[in-house]
């Protein structure tokens, strides 16, 4: 069977990827995996929920299964049938228990013919209808989104079972034949546990590396040999940090590792240099430029060439046939770098690509800690709006909108910024307004959540009762599921008028389109021009 996978912004054509390989690069065989996954997933979440069981093994294992599928993160064929069959293993223990189960619940997937005979009712298309299929579709890549933030912050020993028994309960839903209505309902829910989970991100990585810091990143290189960190998993930076200091190895960070630079305690290590490259669309040949190993901790893979492949260590969620897979670390003990280490020891250093600094850190503390001087540029006049330009960037042409949008901005606006969607603009010359920096960049998008903190602290700054009343314009652009949830998140907290682009998903049907526009305003991206006047004036 053929696949078919409309989770990312590249869906081909605008409606999904069903030839013999996703935009993505993973194939069919990889892709209808991916799906077996998630349906084995919500089967077992179908009789966690039945048996009431609560268990915090569990809860890692369904959130590690759903972020294995989320754009980007593991094309290994060898892990997703494993995983099938670990899954299914255990909603089966659970399952003996329990009786009149639905025939679609115990389904069985004890062998790769099962697996393969699984892949037509696991297939996205099973559900017929299209608005319905939308709204189950919105909701498990909401999930997916959680799922990410969650496996960060249990990395840091941080849980929260509420996000855990909301995750069972809607996946658990997508096995029912539900109304319309409650399917909508759902997901507006997952919004809710959005803004609760990126909180629990944000208080693990905050009292565990300290609130970031305005600070200037070095962009240029030194001459030792380097390792390349890329993805989000600030553990797995730590550990690595710790596991090359003294070895005469410099530590360079990729496109969301970037902010790392902004913690207060990763600046004590004096091998930790600085930023190599750009967004994580680029690394086909900025991987191939750096010369050493290069570790990836979770999503924003590209399938690597043959000429650099072997330079390719992967670990935790991530994975690709062919590269090395560093292992989950047992209790008490860091993970084994080591391999990295060795290989690294051999390698030439990087090939400079640019030279200079960028800043960042603004994260919610520190805008706090700003609120005076913010407020008073906006009272002043000197301040008349702040764009919110947070997301992902890509590969696509249309992108460069993005950076032609920033470079058009009135002088006296500010953007409000996280995730890769900075890279950009954030090299741009744009200057300040009375020393407050045009780019204001929070950190990942695992960070947006201070962009939520900072609107809520002008609302109080300014006494105003709705959110909307501040002059802040919201033009987002998306392009997988961790993007999904923060626009849910939004949306629970009552932001409204979000400009969504370079397009509107695919997995949205007409009639969910309508909806969201109607209750909050959602509208795609036009030209810089009309956009312009519509969201700044």
């Amino acid at each position: 069977m053929g696949m078919f996978c409309y989770q990312c912004q590249e869906a081909m054509k605008g409606t999904g990827c069903a030839y013999a390989k996703g935009a993505c690069g993973k194939d069919t065989v990889v892709a209808n995996l991916q799906d077996v996954l998630i349906f084995a997933t919500k089967t077992l979440a179908y009789v966690v929920e039945v048996s009431k069981i609560k268990r915090s093994d569990l809860n890692r294992f369904i959130a590690e299964n759903l972020f294995t599928t989320i754009t980007n993160a593991n094309f290994d064929e060898n892990f997703f049938v494993n995983r099938i069959y670990e899954t299914a293993t255990k909603r089966d223990e659970i399952a003996r228990e329990l009786q009149n189960l639905p025939k679609n619940v115990t389904i069985s997937l004890s062998n790769r013919q099962d697996i393969d005979n699984a892949v037509t009712v696991a297939s996205v298309l099973a559900e017929e209808n299209e608005d319905i299929r939308s709204l189950k579709e919105l909701l498990i890549y909401g999930l997916k989104g959680m799922a990410a933030y969650y496996e960060h912050a249990l990395n840091l020993g941080y849980e929260n079972q509420d996000i855990a028994d909301f995750t069972v309960k809607a996946l658990s839903a997508t096995m029912k034949n539900l109304e319309l209505n409650d399917y909508l309902g759902l997901v507006l829910e997952c919004g809710k546990f959005g803004v609760d989970v990126m909180a629990l991100l944000d208080k693990a990585n905050t009292e565990t590396y300290g609130n970031p810091e305005v600070s200037k990143v070095n962009i240029g290189v030194r001459n030792n040999p380097g390792i390349l960190i890329s993805g989000h998993d600030l553990k797995d930076l730590e550990e690595l940090l710790v596991q090359t200091e003294g070895t005469g190895i410099d530590v360079y960070t990729h496109c969301e590792m970037l902010p790392a630079h902004y913690y207060p305690k990763f600046k004590k290590y004096s091998h930790f240099v600085g930023n190599y490259g750009n967004a994580w669309w680029k690394q086909d040949k900025e991987f191939e430029s750096f010369n050493g190993p290069v570790l990836l901790t979770s999503n924003c893979l590209v399938p690597p060439k043959e000429s650099y492949k072997n330079r390719i260590f992967t670990t935790g969620t991530v994975g690709f046939d062919g590269c090395t897979h560093i292992e989950q670390r047992n209790e008490g003990n860091m993970k084994d770098f080591s391999p990295l280490i060795e290989m690294a020891k051999t390698c030439q250093s990087p090939v400079e690509l640019e030279k200079g600094e960028i800043i960042g850190g603004f994260a919610h503390a520190q805008i706090t800690a700003l609120a005076d001087k913010v407020v008073e540029a906006v009272k002043s006049g000197a301040v008349k709006k702040f764009v919110v330009m947070a997301g992902c960037d890509g590969r696509s042409k249309e992108r460069d909108y993005y950076t032609d949008f920033a470079n058009e901005l009135p002088k006296d606006s500010v953007i409000l910024t996280a995730g890769c969607a900075k890279f950009k603009y954030n090299k741009l010359n744009l200057g300040d307004i009375g020393g407050i920096p045009r780019v204001l960049d929070a950190g990942q998008c695992n960070d947006s959540y201070s962009l939520a903190v900072t609107a809520l602290k002008l609302k109080e700054a300014f006494g105003l009762e709705n959110i909307n009343d501040l002059p802040i314009a919201y033009n987002i652009a998306w392009y997988e599921q961790k993007a999904v949830i923060v626009l849910l998140a939004l949306l629970h907290l009552g932001v409204k008028n979000i400009t969504l682009g370079p397009t509107l998903p695919a997995f949205l049907s007409q009639n969910v389109v309508k909806v969201l526009v109607d209750n909050f305003g959602i509208g795609g991206i036009t030209n810089v021009k009309d956009d312009m006047k519509r969201m700044v004036g």
